[in-house]
């Protein structure tokens, strides 16, 4: 009886049936790419994609953006049914287009629109770089250039949140002439006095970061975001020389005069608001 008692049991390791795998959600956790701690999605979503541990600032899709910053009911989407065509019939495209439309639930990598920012009426456009890795299309550049007119005619600022690895290859030269369209629709936006404010997230880089996200009379970033024109690799081949560990990174564009600002995802909407009451007829910016 008392060897019994204190006899020792075996325990073994089971493996789960094929049964309780299946009952698993797939996608239900995430591991952080920089700290590599464990969080549930819904955890993060709530956090705005920030890791709680070590603060790195996950992608956010276009409408996870516009749903954190714009009071709700009030965003007011423009130019919803434009889509991209194949003008130089480049192969496969069209089948990418549209594997990335049902992917993001988007038909491009960019929306655009109004609404109200805790009260204060602003334009908005805002890349999703989930969608052909938010390279800028000719469908890009005339969402934006619209929407630039449109906030000109209707005397609303402009907000911008850039996202993307450059041009689209697969449409050429057209790519290319999106950032001089862009670019002039800023000018003559700004010649009316126009509010432009460009936030560039992770990451921003090629023609995008060469035009329209590097004019706005503010320009920001979020924390860690990669900006900058070519590769790494392609500037240490073209000068020789080995470039710091964090070139290429907001803080290191913000230490050297190009940002005016570092701003942490939890604080933008604060900030935006606070801008957009000094520059409104009244405020304290007019």
């Amino acid at each position: 009886m008392f060897k019994d008692l204190f006899s020792k049991k075996r325990r073994y390791a089971t493996i789960p049936s094929e049964q309780v795998k299946s009952e698993v959600p797939e996608g239900i956790m995430k591991k952080c790419n920089n700290c590599y701690k464990i969080y549930y999605r819904k955890e993060l979503k709530k956090n705005l994609n920030v890791c709680p541990n070590c603060g790195l600032h996950n992608q956010l899709s276009a409408w996870e953006r516009i749903d954190s910053l714009f009071d709700q009911d009030t965003f007011e989407e423009w130019d919803q049914s434009m889509t991209s065509s194949n003008p130089l019939s480049f192969p496969d495209y069209e089948e990418k287009i549209e594997k990335d439309r049902k992917k993001t639930g988007l038909n491009e990598g960019v929306v655009t629109g109004k609404g109200l920012i805790d009260g204060q009426a602003t334009a908005f456009a805002v890349m999703d770089a989930g969608f052909r890795m938010g390279s800028m299309g000719s469908v890009i550049g005339e969402k934006i250039a619209r929407a630039i007119e449109n906030a000109k005619n209707e005397s609303l600022p402009f907000i911008i949140f850039t996202a993307s690895g450059g041009a689209r290859m697969q449409e050429g030269v057209l790519s290319l002439m999106q950032m001089t369209k862009a670019s002039v629709a800023i000018s003559r936006f700004s010649e009316a006095g126009g509010l432009m404010i460009s936030v560039m997230t992770h990451p921003t880089t090629g023609g995008v970061s060469a035009s329209f996200a590097s004019v706005g009379d503010y320009n920001f970033a979020e924390p860690g975001a990669l900006i900058g024109f070519a590769g790494r690799r392609i500037i240490e081949q073209t000068i020789r020389e080995e470039l710091p560990d964090d070139f290429q990174t907001a803080e290191f564009l913000m230490k050297h005069g190009q940002l005016d600002k570092v701003v942490h995802r939890h604080d933008m909407k604060h900030l935006l608001k606070t801008l957009l009451e000094m520059h409104a007829k009244g405020g304290v910016g007019k």
